[in-house]
């Protein structure tokens, strides 16, 4: 879908010199002499490079539409990741270095949303929250109450977190994925 230089937005993807961009951060800019332009940072989606390119709102840029799949975690196979698409049973093999920090997260039978553009995996997303068990913390010092104070914890996945002193080993906790902190105790 072609749209106008001006109408480029933060988070939209484009094509541009034959490259897959994400627009970071989007300047509208109206000199006293000359035409309006937007002045965007891009972010190579494959690569991480940065570019700064300046759109005039008479030049058009290829939006492109990523597809969103639901699939589940299977297994892990040395360092590739086995999911299967939830709609047509297919599997998908990824590198662990593909999902990066986030592969501690992942657990049997999670469902997680891949972004994909002609059938190829551009990003992962992982569920919001999980839970995990502590495996390691310091018991409680008496008199140490105050509101603010944590104590760190190693979890199940072997990932540390900062927990308050009321969590105490073999409890289960809910951990955001996205800040790696602690949120609160399990149901």
């Amino acid at each position: 879908m072609k749209i106008n230089g001006n109408e480029i937005r933060p988070s939209n993807v484009i094509e541009h010199n034959n490259r897959l961009w994400v627009a970071v951060k989007v300047n509208h800019v109206k000199p006293g002499k000359g035409g309006a332009y937007a002045q965007v940072e891009l972010k190579d989606i494959v690569s991480g490079t940065k570019l700064n390119q300046r759109f005039r709102s008479a030049e058009t840029v290829e939006k492109v539409r990523l597809e969103q799949k639901k699939f589940q975690f299977l297994y892990e196979q040395g360092d590739m990741l086995v999911f299967m698409d939830l709609e047509t049973y297919e599997q998908l093999e990824l590198s662990s270095e593909f999902v990066g920090d986030k592969v501690a997260f992942l657990q049997d039978g999670m469902n997680v949303q891949v972004e994909l553009y002609e059938e190829k995996p551009l990003g992962i997303a992982l569920p919001q929250n999980v839970i995990l068990e502590v495996s390691e913390t310091e018991p409680v010092v008496k008199g140490q109450t105050a509101a603010n104070s944590f104590k760190p914890a190693i979890l199940e996945n072997g990932v540390k977190v900062m927990v308050p002193p009321f969590v105490n080993q073999g409890e289960k906790i809910v951990v955001d994925t996205q800040e790696v902190t602690y949120l609160r105790r399990s149901d």
